[in-house]
């Protein structure tokens, strides 16, 4: 595997969908590429961040600018 064969399988990976030939394969890669270990690591622990995370609430002003954004795009769609 190469590392750009990585990137391009990494929603794959970090999902668990890889068929068992490819993942044995990208546990070779990532034993010898350091670059990759810290590209899939570092998403993996994005991830489960954000999962384990609580949603911040917007600001009252952000929340009036994005419901007159989408009024405002609806009244041009809908003329």
């Amino acid at each position: 595997m190469t590392c750009e064969g990585l990137i391009r399988k990494l929603s794959e990976i970090l999902d668990g969908e890889l068929d068992p030939a490819l993942a044995e394969e990208l546990t070779r890669h990532l034993q010898h590429c350091e670059d990759c270990s810290l590209v899939v690591n570092t998403t993996r622990k994005t991830i489960e961040m954000y999962c384990n995370s609580e949603p911040a609430p917007l600001p009252d002003e952000v929340r009036r600018q994005i419901d007159r954004a989408l009024a405002e795009k609806l009244e041009r769609s809908s003329s």
